[in-house]
């Protein structure tokens, strides 16, 4: 159901390491920092609502979300649309493809389905902005920014709520079955949070190459 360069694996890793290592002397080391009207965004750890371990996780995944958002601030529908070559994804195809993971983890983590039994509902929905590939670069254009925010909000929304609902037992629960070997719900949703990273970095190598998009140096 992911695209292959999605899936968590050693060879992506390194893969990704080399490429970072090739191109860092044109890059800025520092990362931009989260800012946002909640007071406690840079504080990770614990959150009033959720059980320690669940509260310390949403505390990064609402810090990389709000990073993540802070990239995509203002952009048009154009720029959302703009599809940097024949193989490229668009912004706004990414943007739904986290709110797609968003759901699919929430799916198979609190309802208990296996990716082999997802439900032909969740295919019909998500199916297209899961993959991505030419069927997103055709299908997934022609929707200003609200649009891809407000799907956003909501499956978070909802991600949230069950979080509320379940405690560091289940967090900490390993499954045996998982196809990268044993694997805890931690792990599953720090993954999604990790997900988010690395789609952000492309959406930011992308917004650089927007037609009149400024250089760095103004």
């Amino acid at each position: 159901m992911f695209p292959a360069e999605c899936a968590p694996t050693r060879r992506n890793f390194l893969k990704t390491a080399a490429a970072f290592t090739t191109g860092v002397s044109g890059l800025a080391l520092a990362p931009e920092p989260a800012f946002s009207e909640d007071a406690d965004l840079n504080i990770i750890g614990p959150k009033k609502g959720y059980s320690p371990q669940i509260g310390t996780l949403v505390s990064m995944m609402d810090w990389m979300r709000s990073t993540m958002l802070s990239s995509v601030k203002g952009m048009s529908q154009k720029d959302l649309d703009y599809l940097i070559d024949a193989n490229a994804n668009s912004i706004g195809a990414l943007l739904l493809h986290l709110a797609a993971t968003d759901r699919f983890y929430n799916t198979i983590t609190f309802q208990g389905i296996s990716m082999k039994e997802l439900p032909e509902s969740f295919k019909e929905k998500w199916g297209m902005p899961m993959e991505l590939g030419e069927p997103a670069r055709k299908g997934i254009k022609g929707h200003d920014l609200d649009y891809y925010l407000n799907i956003l909000h909501d499956t978070r929304e909802d991600t949230l709520a069950e979080f509320r609902k379940r405690d560091d037992n289940w967090l900490l629960a390993v499954d045996k079955n998982w196809p990268w070997g044993p694997t805890n719900n931690y792990c599953k949703w720090f993954h999604v949070c990790e997900h988010e990273s690395n789609h952000n970095g492309q959406i930011k190598f992308l917004k650089k190459r927007l037609p009149g998009a400024k250089p760095d140096s103004e």
